[in-house]
């Protein structure tokens, strides 16, 4: 911290993460820790069978195996810190430490969204367009709209950093959660801070309400297409090829929208950071199996794929 005129200028925050819980600190390590490797190795198993298998090398799964590695590269930002502040005293990050890792959170979640929105596309075009389906989304079209994805994120998220590094803080530095968001930051701040939230409220609004339209534009058609079906075998195969995606929807846009549409205040700090538990390193671990369990080509995939390690041990 360094002087000012009549105040102390903050440069560091402590993050308070879980420690009021101290008496669980082993188990809470040893839960997230588990979590953090299965996410890791569940994603990047399911990237594996991707790349090694031909009958997968389609627009779905080449989109699916990059919101995979979103789930890896968002969870990879937030865990290994999270888990050495379980045995850390003293709990300090400075504001550029921060702001980068706010940064790279945002890019990585504004991402989400527009994929999410790029995968119901997906969805509808196989559906409603299934005997044009690979000339509507061409390989080209998937690294357009994959490229599209990042680079929305990045200025949303290069947005927000600009107004970020202009507050001043001179207060509290005490942060209440286990990772950088801004919201509670907010809440430090001496500076007016009206303007960065209309850009966040703008932003959450653009890139939430666009990903919502798509998606439910996307579904409406579909839903229509697949009543049209006349056998019960073929509407039920058509809506098992969505339901994953609209699982894995639900849980991103309905924790997102608790978290981020709804004012912090002291009775909703534990509520929030259960929330944010839930989006930044649960639904990131499910990811895999949501698309999974239920995905007979992934399930195909695998059985190829043991029979090759059974014929080579063999």
């Amino acid at each position: 911290m360094t002087g000012g005129r009549n105040s102390t200028t903050i440069t560091r925050f402590i993050l308070l993460g879980f420690s009021e819980f101290p008496k669980f600190t082993i188990v809470l390590f040893s839960v997230f820790l588990w979590i953090y490797l299965l996410t890791v190795s569940w994603n990047m198993g399911l990237i594996t069978f991707i790349r090694m298998d031909s009958h997968l090398h389609t627009p779905m799964y080449f989109f699916l195996s990059n919101l995979s590695f979103l789930d890896i590269c968002y969870v990879s930002t937030i865990a290994p810190r999270m888990l050495s502040d379980f045995f850390k005293k003293h709990k300090f990050i400075s504001f550029m430490g921060f702001t980068i890792q706010y940064f790279f959170l945002s890019i990585l979640g504004l991402t989400e969204c527009c994929l999410l929105a790029v995968m119901a596309y997906d969805r509808y075009a196989a559906i409603c367009n299934l005997l044009l389906y690979t000339a509507v989304v061409s390989p080209t079209l998937c690294l357009q709209m994959l490229a599209g994805s990042w680079i929305s994120g990045f200025f949303g998220s290069f947005t927000q950093l600009c107004a970020l590094l202009q507050l001043h803080f001179c207060g509290l530095n005490i942060i209440n959660h286990f990772f950088c968001d801004l919201p509670q930051l907010m809440t430090l701040s001496c500076s007016d801070t009206y303007f960065l939230q209309i850009i966040l409220s703008v932003l959450v609004s653009f890139f939430g309400l666009t990903s919502v339209l798509v998606i439910m534009i996307s579904y409406g058609y579909i839903v229509a297409t697949i009543m049209k079906i006349t056998s019960a075998e073929g509407r039920s195969k058509s809506f098992n090829t969505c339901a994953s995606h609209l699982t894995a929807l639900t849980l991103f846009f309905g924790s997102g929208v608790f978290v981020y549409m709804y004012p912090i205040s002291g009775d909703s700090l534990n509520q929030n950071e259960l929330l944010s538990v839930l989006y930044t390193v649960i639904i990131p671990m499910l990811n895999p199996l949501i698309y999974s369990l239920r995905n007979k080509k992934i399930k195909d995939a695998l059985n190829r794929w043991k029979k090759r390690m059974f014929s080579w041990n063999c």
